[in-house]
């Protein structure tokens, strides 16, 4: 069985998910009344203020459901989070009507590291296809998550550029389905699910096992993506797309937009130059957001990459290998713009990206307004 936290303790919130009539929005109301699941559940069903149908269903929740789900746990790599769960992503606990359980098949220690969403038409331009797999790429060789949906255009791609990362702790990504962890929608996107596990990444739903693909569960799908993001960044959209609902619910959760322009011409961008127009931010490439992101992602990542803000690399006298040297030597110490640095390195656009962010922790470069400065400690390196 994988780690659940104990069938005990998942009991009142899946009594709850299975209480007929209830909902998520009606589950979150009883636990803050309440304070707890169980608690919830023991007096919500004796208390006249409520419904005579509630009051029944906590009592006589549907058992069939709960034993399915819990047969499901038993599965390798199947995990069942509630939000008493420490692996339970903070960040998704924090919005309005955040899920009572989590249902995920992978790895879910990554939820709390630093995570960007990336979403968009499901017929997009080859252009747009191919921007979104780029930006996913750079952001994920820089360690940072993926998240998406797994639907067909967008979503894919940055799935598929995510993947393609290479390097320890990287080419991680995870994709939110509107259907239960057992039911890929769509098919033919399975091997690209399989994909995502086996690169140390996950599945996950807050729909019970056997849910299959409803309309009105990608709305809520969504609410879910932007929630475990620090930001969506929305790659071709038309103006009646689901992607603008996911934009909508991040700004509502103060989250970061971000939007990549395109032609006037180009009727998939004309979501994206709405939300220009709302104030989304303009994107072009991953550099532009990771630089708007720095401190949120210096925070997050502090930890996990162990990296000393001090001189201590330098008395260590580790050197740093070639390609990140270059891109060091290329800052000067004026204020030094991510373009000028690509034309100096002679390093891709999506190099650059992929390296600035770690550079910046280890403390060989400083972003500031208009690009990145040396530091004394890369000008006392390169002295070595």
């Amino acid at each position: 069985m994988a780690d659940s936290g104990g069938e005990a303790q998942l009991l009142p919130w899946l009594t709850l998910l299975h209480t007929s009539g209830l909902g998520v929005r009606g589950a979150n109301r009883l636990i803050h009344h309440y304070g707890s699941a169980a608690e919830a559940i023991r007096a919500g069903s004796e208390d006249s203020a409520l419904s005579a149908a509630i009051r029944t269903g906590l009592k006589a929740p549907d058992r069939a459901g709960i034993e399915r789900d819990l047969a499901w746990l038993q599965q390798p790599e199947n995990h069942l989070l509630s939000r008493d769960d420490r692996r339970y992503p903070s960040a998704l606990a924090e919005i309005g009507d955040p899920p009572l359980l989590l249902y995920l098949t992978g790895d879910p220690e990554q939820l709390a590291a630093p995570q960007l969403a990336i979403i968009g038409s499901r017929n997009p331009t080859f252009t747009g296809e191919e921007i979104a797999f780029e930006i996913a790429h750079a952001l994920a060789e820089a360690g940072v998550t993926v998240t998406s949906g797994l639907a067909l255009g967008i979503d894919s791609a940055g799935h598929r550029g995510a993947l393609a990362a290479t390097g320890a702790g990287r080419g991680v990504t995870y994709a939110v389905l509107g259907t239960g962890v057992d039911r890929i929608y769509p098919a033919s996107h399975l091997p690209l699910a399989q994909q995502i596990v086996a690169a140390g990444g996950a599945i996950l739903s807050e729909f019970c096992v056997g849910t299959a693909p409803h309309r009105g569960n990608f709305p809520r799908r969504n609410r879910i993506i932007s929630g475990l993001t620090l930001g969506t960044v929305v790659v071709e959209a038309t103006l009646k797309s689901g992607s603008l609902i996911t934009a909508r619910s991040a700004l509502d959760q103060g989250r970061e937009v971000f939007a990549v322009p395109g032609s006037v011409r180009n009727p998939q961008a004309r979501g994206c130059h709405l939300l220009l127009r709302q104030g989304a931010k303009l994107v072009e490439n991953a550099s532009d957001i990771l630089q708007d992101l720095a401190p949120q992602l210096a925070q997050l990542l502090q930890q996990e990459m162990a990296i000393a803000h001090s001189t201590a690399p330098a008395q260590q006298g580790s050197a740093l290998p070639a390609e990140e040297a270059r891109l060091v030597a290329a800052v000067g110490d004026e204020v030094t713009s991510v373009d000028t640095i690509i034309a100096r390195s002679g390093l891709t656009s999506a190099q650059v990206s992929s390296m600035l962010l770690p550079l910046e922790l280890q403390g060989h470069i400083r972003l500031v307004a208009g690009g990145y400065l040396r530091t004394k400690l890369s000008r006392e390196s390169e002295r070595k």
